[in-house]
């Protein structure tokens, strides 16, 4: 069903899970869906970075292109020797630097995903930082210019020191008893696609340590969470157990839909599913046409890449590789003008149910158990 991103946004609300974990293409609008959520969690301001109120007034907690945007680089362009990156502050980096001096936790972490080499430096004021590379020789280099990868790990800890902070302030089951009464009134923590120029090794650390955080949470505060990674969507999927899983999808209309998905994105979302389900429709309604062989031959090429085999044709009935193989090959790449037919006879419709049934019974394709 098409809606407005508002409409996602009040969809996502009523969703009674304490993780809310969306997958969505980039450019489809998850971070526009951060401040539509934003909008209708917090409806008296614009998004947390151009509201002026108070933290106490907070409901919601978010990372987003936003977050990332209060840290901008100061090249020292004149003299090309001391790059810092500037911190734009806002009452959330505010409170974590200035008022809770939380700069170890954060130095601390960033280190744990990048090098102990890598040590940030905080201004005086926390309007800025700098980053020096000790070697453990006489060659230390002072001023780093970091990479987009390592600025993303350091703007990702500075929001993992508050979220900690939040997290354990909360858990506190007397509000009488916590150290600080700013959190109280929070009820949401968005996080909008943390990844974007991470590698693989530190977007898997990222997706455990942040998982083990929601898991820690007891307080009833609730997580909305969207990427575009497939790898850091299914670490999620696979660490967290209380949650409810989508796909955003954007439309040209201008329209989006928000989709409940069962499974990790290899059960969900991924192309070669959506392959499968394409053939598999079509043989449902009797409507194979001859592209569905082009479509059956993708198929089997990225099963036989996934599972090692060097021809895809190897992924054949054993005992007329040759014969089925010469059939795909035909059918999907003939350019003869006579067999320019959209409708295949019904022996090579046949075909096309036996091979895909071959290929889901003989080479570990989940199948869903019968009542």
């Amino acid at each position: 069903m098409s809606m407005t991103l508002a409409e996602v946004a009040q969809q996502l609300q009523v969703a009674n899970k304490k993780v809310r974990l969306i997958y969505a293409f980039n450019g489809t609008g998850k971070t526009r869906l951060s401040r539509a959520f934003n909008q209708l969690i917090s409806p008296k301001g614009d998004g947390d970075e151009a509201m002026p109120s108070v933290l106490a007034d907070k409901r919601m907690l978010y990372y987003s292109a936003f977050t990332e945007d209060l840290f901008y680089w100061d090249n020292d362009l004149g003299r090309d020797s001391e790059p810092k990156l500037k911190i734009q502050p806002n009452v959330f980096t505010k409170w974590v630097l200035e008022e809770q001096g939380q700069d170890q936790s954060i130095i601390t972490t960033f280190q744990r995903y990048t090098s102990d080499k890598l040590t940030p430096h905080f201004g005086t004021d926390f309007s800025s930082v700098s980053f020096s590379f000790e070697r453990g020789n006489d060659a230390p280099e002072p001023h780093v210019k970091i990479s987009k990868g390592e600025e993303s790990n350091f703007i990702w800890s500075v929001f993992n020191a508050l979220l900690e902070q939040v997290i354990a302030e909360l858990n506190i089951s007397e509000v009488a008893d916590r150290s600080t009464d700013v959190f109280n009134n929070l009820d949401y923590v968005f996080v909008d696609d943390p990844v974007s120029s991470l590698d693989e090794n530190h977007l898997i650390e990222l997706a455990v340590n942040l998982a083990g955080l929601i898991k820690s949470s007891e307080s009833g505060l609730k997580f909305v969470i969207t990427t575009h990674s497939p790898l850091f969507y299914n670490v999620l999927f696979n660490e967290l157990n209380a949650k409810t899983c989508y796909m955003l999808e954007s439309f040209e209309d201008g329209s989006y839909a928000l989709t409940e998905k069962q499974g990790d994105s290899n059960k969900s979302f991924s192309y070669h599913l959506h392959l499968l389900q394409t053939i598999e429709q079509a043989i449902a309604d009797r409507r194979v046409e001859r592209f569905h062989f082009t479509l059956l031959r993708n198929l089997y090429e990225k099963t036989a890449g996934f599972l090692g085999y060097p021809k895809w044709s190897e992924l054949l009935p054993d005992d007329k590789q040759l014969y089925y193989g010469r059939i795909i090959n035909f059918t999907s790449h003939s350019t003869l003008s006579n067999e320019a037919v959209a409708q295949p006879s019904p022996a090579e419709s046949a075909t096309v149910k036996l091979l895909l049934d071959h290929l889901k019974n003989s080479h570990a394709f989940w199948q869903p158990q019968s009542a």
